[in-house]
């Protein structure tokens, strides 16, 4: 569809009132969404991780307390005033220095409004072959808008603190087991009425055509939601397609007569606090946010040490490195600081006990030291497969 016959965005919430609507009732039969419960070994009752490896996806209900939410949200809009113009400016709105030019990555990506920056590209490896529906803005919209924020460990110290989550670490040693690693980090903002598109896409790159291929082998992702969340504005997910390999999405879309509204896809809507859970092979992704509501997702994933252990990487400003023990630990000890971080502040929970590093947990702690050694510019080792 050329630029001139793009829909209005009025016309685009429209044209998805009737699929949100179907997707809102397939989603809230599924029976995967509920609060976290764990067993007497902190690892997630039998019956969560069923659902979670039966549809590819979980929504945690309430698993973010209401004060840890305002605070994080505070900081969010503390980065959003201080934020450049455009990605090239060294000044905010109000004419002050913009925030984070002190590390190498800058924190803040912008596109156009309501666009879907990385469909039918080969950015990312390709993993967006088709394009979602772009509407036109309304006259008054800015020229770009903040898509993605990335660095949360060393730009937030709320996220750095909800990195040491012992709920979210034993979730993941539930899935990946006790020596999970890293992925990365990102924070998807959809402003209302100029949030872009996320394309239809499986986020692994490597790994799809070996012979020790699964339906976890790519890990998962976390999206802590700051504001509650619609199917006008929240991921969507084809349940299931975890488990089918590498999927012609191309070919997927053409099937359903060139509309990006997939059968069968679901949202996952959501309250402020409540966090989901989506294996990176499931299908998935979102649509430009036409909507009035504001949403802002902390994404952050982790691997099986084995998927990532001898490979180079992908998807990263690192491909060129191989992730051997080195690499991985440097990555890793983000955990262990930010453990230590959230124990000197909430000094009335347990402390999650990350095992690769339970022996030398003391040389982790949370000091001006180790966060210039570790946290500095540490996703700049994300390791990406």
């Amino acid at each position: 569809m050329s630029e001139s016959q793009a829909l209005s965005a009025d016309e685009h919430a429209q044209s998805l009132e009737d699929y949100s609507a179907s997707g809102e009732a397939r989603a809230l039969k599924l029976g995967n969404r509920g609060p976290a419960r764990f067993d007497s070994h902190g690892i997630l009752t039998g019956d969560i991780l069923d659902a979670f490896n039966e549809h590819g996806f979980y929504v945690f209900e309430g698993l973010i307390n209401d004060g840890e939410i305002h605070e994080l949200q505070a900081q969010m809009q503390d980065l959003f005033e201080r934020a450049p113009v455009d990605k090239v400016a060294y000044l905010d709105s109000q004419g002050r220095p913009a925030f984070g030019k002190e590390f190498k990555r800058n924190p803040y990506s912008f596109i156009r409004p309501l666009s879907d920056p990385w469909g039918g590209t080969e950015l990312l490896g390709g993993r967006h072959p088709t394009k979602m529906a772009e509407p036109k803005p309304g006259a008054n919209s800015p020229r770009k808008t903040i898509f993605l924020m990335h660095g949360m460990c060393q730009i937030m110290e709320a996220g750095l603190r909800l990195y040491g989550h012992k709920d979210l670490l034993s979730i993941a040693e539930s899935i990946n087991g006790s020596d999970f690693v890293p992925y990365n980090d990102a924070i998807f903002v959809k402003q209302p009425g100029l949030g872009g598109a996320v394309s239809w896409h499986q986020d692994g790159v490597t790994h799809w055509n070996t012979e020790n291929w699964d339906q976890g082998i790519h890990g998962f992702n976390f999206q802590v939601q700051l504001y509650d969340c619609t199917p006008r504005n929240c991921l969507w997910v084809v349940p299931g397609t975890h488990k089918s390999g590498k999927i012609d999405i191309s070919k997927m879309v053409s099937d359903n007569g060139g509309s990006d509204q997939l059968p069968g896809a679901v949202p996952l809507m959501c309250r402020a606090g409540d966090v989901t859970i989506v294996n990176r092979q499931s299908l998935h992704g979102s649509f430009a946010n036409t909507s009035p509501d504001l949403r802002v997702s902390l994404t952050f994933g982790f691997h099986r040490r084995a998927s990532v252990l001898g490979q180079k990487g992908a998807l990263s400003q690192t491909s060129h490195e191989i992730y051997d023990e080195q690499r991985i630990f440097e990555r890793s000890a983000v955990i262990p600081l930010a453990i230590d971080a959230r124990a000197k502040y909430y000094n009335e929970e347990t402390r999650y006990e990350y095992q690769p590093f339970a022996d030398t947990m003391d040389d982790f702690q949370d000091t001006a030291e180790n966060r210039a050694k570790y946290l500095m510019d540490y996703n700049l080792k994300d390791l990406s497969i």
